[in-house]
């Protein structure tokens, strides 16, 4: 029953959404990001310690309003994504400007595919959608939502530019298979992973279980490696950013695999620390873990 009430209360904001002007979504969603800082207690909290880590010298003022921003832009980002899937492709496309397409170009160009790789930062729900329609559909990795009504409507809006999805169960299998169809497949590096899989990273000068997928895939087979992000423009636009691909370490270094997943960590830990009010600080990104088991 709570799940069902739960994907009404968001069929009905959707149906909202579609018609309200963009400065009202904006301030909406700012409204209900701050509602959650506010009430919040425990995501607050655990937004504060992981500031307070990452950002020592910082004055405790300076972080809680890094936290306050980032609940404030997270609030905007879920509103703004709903309006946004509303568009037309071609009022998608006038909303963006796009940094780097000949890097990400010149990566499809090698013929084995892209791997593509952001964190919870920015607006990575809107560059998926907006890549596929100046460049081609991809694949994008997902962990699925508990709620299956909503977790269709979530996936209903990735797909809405021709995109797929593809969720951890099937990872593996899915993600060669793109790759080998020279096709893109993105991933979220900035998840705590438990599996035996993982590789610990420095994030933040903090040990954090990270997926070896990217550093595996590229060492073994060749795929570029593409860092990507999206930053807020005024007026309601984006700029999508395609960086430089990852430089792979010498296969004869020691662990490869890892080093190649901390060069794609510092990227976007540069990214955060240029604008940490668009990163997910309420996550339990660090979890009190031995990082050598």
């Amino acid at each position: 029953m709570k799940e069902r009430l739960e994907y009404l209360a968001v069929r009905s904001l959707f149906a909202f959404v579609r018609v309200m002007p963009d400065a009202l979504v904006r301030g909406l969603g700012s409204l209900l990001g701050t509602a959650f800082y506010l009430f919040d207690r425990v995501h607050r909290q655990v937004a504060e310690r992981n500031l307070e880590a990452a950002f020592p010298t910082r004055s405790p003022r300076e972080r809680k309003t890094i936290a306050l921003k980032a609940f404030r832009h997270f609030g905007r980002m879920g509103f703004e994504i709903l309006k946004f899937s509303t568009l037309s492709p071609e009022a998608m496309l006038a909303r963006v400007e796009f940094d780097g397409l000949d890097r990400v170009r010149h990566a499809y160009a090698h013929g084995r595919g892209v791997l593509l790789f952001t964190g919870h930062f920015g607006y990575w729900e809107i560059h998926a959608l907006v890549h596929a329609l100046e460049l081609e559909p991809m694949a994008v990795m997902a962990r699925a939502l508990d709620n299956r009504d909503l977790n269709q409507l979530l996936e209903d809006i990735r797909c809405r530019t021709g995109n797929s999805v593809i969720y951890r169960q099937e990872t593996l299998r899915r993600v060669l298979r793109m790759l080998q169809a020279k096709h893109a497949v993105a991933v979220l590096i900035d998840q705590h992973i438990l599996s035996r899989d993982a590789v610990y990273v420095d994030f933040f000068d903090r040990p954090a279980a990270t997926t070896s997928l990217l550093g595996a895939i590229a060492m073994r087979n060749g795929v570029p490696v593409v860092p990507c992000f999206a930053l807020p423009l005024p007026g309601g636009r984006y700029r999508m950013i395609y960086e430089h691909p990852i430089e792979p370490p010498n296969p004869d270094a020691e662990d490869p695999v890892r080093q190649f997943t901390q060069r794609c960590t510092d990227v976007l830990e540069m990214y955060v620390r240029r604008h940490p009010e668009l990163w997910l600080w309420m996550h339990r990104r660090w979890r009190e873990q031995n990082p050598e088991i």
